[in-house]
């Protein structure tokens, strides 16, 4: 199915920047539409009228007066569609269900394990959207698409997972997830890398506040950036979701485990990956930690066990993710110093679950912003946490509404 067939649903280019100046506000008057956009009363009533029609907006009361009559308030309709949200990351994979007030009505998660192929994936994921509209009583038809926010690099435009790295499971090659996903769900599907979509997630849930500028660090398995400037994505040449991970901040380092990775990479020192080579290390060492008494097998050691012994405030523990969010605090001064976001917003498994981990990072960043304190830049976990990638999935499918 075309995705063609969204940007058509609203007639035309002024009819649309009306509905997008009311979806970026809670409700809004005909008087502020009017001071907002420039056009004629004549011009913004027949576009008012034409949007109600179609079901896209709908009158919601009465403002305050200023002396004369009461002005008609509109807000956006989140029941004229829904849509699917799917996040596809290393270690976990999200399918969410919203109307277009991007509210969530259901949710539905899958640990990525080694069993986890793209075909078993995308056969959990059509046997639950179908559970959903039915449990929702939502008629396909009522359903604008699905947006897949997935580890990158990808092909916007083909709509293909192209080679990521560290997949459980295998085929995670040049999977072709729009088409196969329009073939079972009969519904347009668009594809980001989910870096992307987690920002336009946070930029529309922050629409109302002033940040023009916005920067998304997602530290995981991996290290995963975007940005948006002026409510748009910034895209480079290629896919470039994974090259803060390869930012070299020492040229004598440590090798990449992924031989085409720089020695020395960011991510080579501050990913979930570094941080449980440092604790097998230690572990191997006879190092006096709590991680003993966890786990026999040095090499079965994983993050969920650091997490256990960092709750117990175990010494080494601490300094191993106190280290890593150091080197973390490093690159994100650079970034800083190149970018100068208004706003950050950290991601992903070692935010979320790390509050020593965000506090150290983000101090270290602060301390070597050069512009410091003339500039000013706010720190923030994100509204929406490990949700983010997948709302944003379905935002990207809602902005093709507004798109010319």
């Amino acid at each position: 199915m075309n995705v063609e067939v969204l940007t058509e649903r609203i007639p035309n280019r002024k009819a649309k920047e009306i509905y997008e100046r009311i979806c970026r506000q809670t409700t809004v008057s005909k008087t502020e539409l009017l001071d907002q956009s420039g056009l004629t009363v004549s011009t913004l009533t027949r576009l008012l009228e034409e949007l109600t029609t179609l079901g896209l907006i709908l009158e919601s009361g009465f403002g305050a007066s200023t002396g004369g009559r009461r002005p008609i308030l509109y807000e956006k309709n989140p029941a004229y569609a829904y849509i699917f949200g799917l996040e596809i990351s290393r270690t976990l994979s999200k399918l969410v269900l919203v109307d277009l007030a991007m509210t969530k009505l259901d949710a539905k998660s899958w640990t990525m394990t080694a069993e986890m192929t793209p075909d078993e994936l995308i056969r959990l994921i059509t046997e639950e959207a179908h559970r959903m509209l039915a449990q929702h009583q939502i008629d396909k038809s009522m359903l604008l698409g699905i947006g897949i926010g997935a580890v990158g690099p990808v092909d916007r435009q083909s709509g293909v997972i192209l080679e990521p790295s560290y997949f459980p499971a295998n085929g995670w090659r040049n999977v072709e997830i729009c088409r196969r996903l329009t073939e079972q769900l009969g519904i347009p599907a668009l594809l980001d890398n989910g870096a992307n979509t987690a920002i336009l997630a946070e930029s529309w849930y922050q629409r109302t506040q002033s940040f023009k500028h916005l920067l998304y660090i997602h530290a995981g398995i991996g290290l995963r950036s975007s940005m948006v400037s002026e409510g748009k994505l910034i895209y480079g040449a290629v896919d470039m979701e994974g090259s803060v991970g390869q930012m070299i901040i020492q040229t004598d380092g440590v090798p990449h485990r992924d031989t085409s990775g720089n020695y020395g990479a960011l991510e080579s020192y501050a990913s979930l990956y570094a941080i449980e080579k440092a604790a097998r290390s230690a572990l191997k060492q006879g190092r006096s930690t709590l991680l003993s008494h966890l786990i026999h097998d040095p090499e079965q050691l994983t993050y969920s066990h650091v997490l256990q012994a960092l709750k117990k405030n175990d010494p080494l523990v601490v300094e191993i993710i106190s280290e890593a969010a150091t080197y973390f605090g490093i690159g994100l001064a650079n970034l800083l110093n190149i970018l100068h976001p208004e706003k950050v917003i950290l991601g992903g498994p070692l935010i979320a679950e790390g509050e020593l981990f965000f506090q150290i990072a983000t101090q270290v960043a602060i301390r070597k912003a050069y512009y410091y304190p003339a500039y000013q830049v706010v720190f923030s976990k994100g509204q929406l946490g490990e949700e983010a990638l997948a709302m944003g999935a379905a935002v990207l499918v809602m902005n093709q509404l507004v798109k010319l």
